[in-house]
């Protein structure tokens, strides 16, 4: 429902409420002047004092001039105290908490225009002390009070939304930008890879030449259907069935069959129930077994690699080896990026990751990353 709908039926209900018999004479009171009968002109006033309230958070600055100046006169004239007057508390309230510019001057004309209606109730002969005057001034600075500490939470409550969303953004930012660097490494490192081998079968075995194609064929298309999973991604496009396209820790498989074609040795040893996990789980322990095989084909080639996952009752355990390193320029030049990511990766899932170079020669990846096993 808008908001100026919301006012109209609160102003409504307020006006109506005025003229209830058991709340009728419910309201504040100040001066104690003797008390007249109601007349057109004090019905005139009490409808003054609420209707525009339906107008207080589109002109709120308007609805208390013409309440303020209601009540001033409704207290003036001696009428009967009535549910209404409340409605100068409320119009308080809401300069409080909406309106934005020129508060201290407006603070300085409300105060202004109380100290006349006090000096004015005074010559007419009200018998109030100036205690009761200062009273009733302190419970309407309590008002606005009450209204600009809630525009002020709004406001913080705002920004917060705001920084949260901008956090939210730059962390999936992050991620997309992570699966990015894993998906184009990976595949581009294994087609440059099995091209330069490509080259080398021209001289020695060109009836296998075609293979050597056909493998560089097979990992563009890989390549090609996880790029389109991330931009279905970015797009947000809702596809129910975009999850099911993420890397999962099953099509490890294949990320060792794609580097056996480029020429390396790899070993694959999986233990445990092998059971589903979450999906940022699975992509994770996906995304190091594929970073882990792209740094053996980059600095490796052509050595034993070993993949062994073990699936435990509470986390996943992966370590990747290879058994020495190449000599010379790597296959394909490194950011650096890949290991800083991953590490980013599993941290944020509560595990962690160490690459180091193995003694006896060769590199080790090992990962541990918490298990959460979906209904």
């Amino acid at each position: 429902m808008p908001q100026s709908t919301k006012d109209s039926a609160f102003a409504l209900v307020f006006t109506a409420l005025a003229f209830v018999p058991t709340l009728s004479a419910v309201g504040p009171q100040l001066g104690d002047l003797p008390k007249r009968p109601a007349d057109t002109l004090a019905l005139v006033l009490v409808v003054a004092q609420a209707a525009p309230l339906a107008l207080r958070r589109r002109w709120p600055v308007a609805c208390l001039a013409v309440i303020g100046i209601a009540f001033a006169l409704h207290q003036s004239f001696g009428y009967p105290d009535t549910f209404a007057g409340i409605g100068f508390y409320v119009a308080l309230y809401t300069v409080g908490a909406h309106q934005a510019r020129h508060r201290w001057v407006l603070a300085l004309l409300a105060t202004a225009g109380y100290a006349g209606l006090a000096v004015v109730l005074h010559l007419l002969g009200s018998p109030s002390q100036l205690q009761v005057f200062v009273v009733f001034y302190l419970s309407l600075v309590v008002m606005w009070m009450a209204g600009a500490a809630m525009r002020r939470w709004r406001a913080e409550e705002t920004e917060h939304r705001r920084l949260s969303v901008e956090v939210a953004t730059a962390a999936e930012r992050a991620r997309i930008a992570r699966d990015l660097h894993d998906v184009v490494t990976h595949h581009v490192t294994a087609m440059v890879v099995q091209s330069d081998a490509a080259q080398f079968l021209l001289d020695g075995a060109p009836e296998r030449v075609g293979e050597g194609l056909v493998a560089i064929s097979d990992t563009g298309r890989r390549a090609l259907t996880e790029l389109r999973h991330l931009l279905g991604v970015l797009e947000a496009t809702g596809d129910s069935a975009t999850a099911d396209r993420s890397p999962a820790l099953g099509r490890v498989s294949d990320l060792v069959e794609q580097a056996r074609l480029s020429g390396q040795p790899v070993e694959l040893s999986r233990r445990g129930d092998q059971r589903e996990h979450a999906v940022d789980i699975e992509l994770a322990a996906y995304r190091v077994v594929q970073e882990a095989l792209t740094n053996a084909m980059k600095y490796a080639t052509g050595h034993l690699t070993k993949v062994e996952i073990d699936d435990h009752d509470d986390r996943i355990e992966i370590e990747v080896t290879t058994e020495g390193t190449s000599r010379g320029t790597p296959a394909v030049a490194s950011g650096g990026r890949g290991l800083n990511g991953l590490r980013e990766r599993v941290r944020m899932l509560d595990g962690e990751l160490v690459a180091a170079a193995r003694p006896e020669g060769g590199f080790r990846v090992h990962a541990l990353i918490p298990s959460r096993r979906q209904a």
